[in-house]
């Protein structure tokens, strides 16, 4: 399971732009509305397995492939920044030239050496990866449709906030926006 080491510095969508799609004249919400950005941001990313701002994410494994491929769980991958194998009684770090990265594909392909890679010494989460994922920093740099995601999402949690039904499930206009990003497995 992919664990998030450090989340986004910013949300793809402000407040004050989520106040204008709401037609939010006021501040007496603003907390609320913040962190129902942050939970349709997370619900999006969850649903389409894309991370939409540049983010901090460990991908822990047992053992390596035998193929010596890695397919990233989650999109768009941007760099490989540390991999640690347990050995003995600690991890150890490994030199990032064992992996190559091929990002222009979804799931991205996290290539590494067989020969040289270590195996670990424990049987279970004895590898871990840390990638940074996401499309960028800014919002300019995720793709519309999903920006537009987070705002619709935003605005049935602001509008639904009292509903017990439904829950865990986005609306059908959401699901539509996320239908092209979604990473299939074969």
């Amino acid at each position: 399971m992919p664990e998030c080491l450090t989340g986004p510095a910013a949300e793809p969508l402000t407040l004050a732009e989520a106040k204008a799609f709401l037609r939010i004249d006021h501040d007496a919400e603003d907390s609320l509305l913040a962190a129902l950005i942050t939970a349709a941001r997370q619900a999006i990313e969850s649903a389409s397995g894309r991370i939409l701002m540049t983010q901090t994410w460990r991908v822990t494994r047992d053992a390596w492939p035998l193929s010596g491929l890695i397919l990233a769980p989650l999109a768009p991958v941007r760099a490989v920044l540390a991999a640690r194998v347990f050995s003995g009684t600690a991890f150890a770090t490994l030199p990032l030239d064992l992996f190559t990265l091929r990002r222009d594909r979804a799931p991205a392909l996290i290539g590494f050496d067989p020969v040289r890679a270590p195996r670990p010494t424990r049987t279970l989460g004895g590898i871990e990866l840390d990638l940074t994922l996401g499309y960028g920093a800014t919002p300019a740099e995720v793709p519309a449709d999903l920006i537009q995601a987070v705002r619709l999402h935003t605005a049935h949690l602001y509008e639904n906030r009292d509903a017990a039904t439904g829950a865990g499930r986005l609306p059908e206009p959401v699901e539509a926006l996320l239908r092209p990003y979604r990473l299939v497995r074969l």
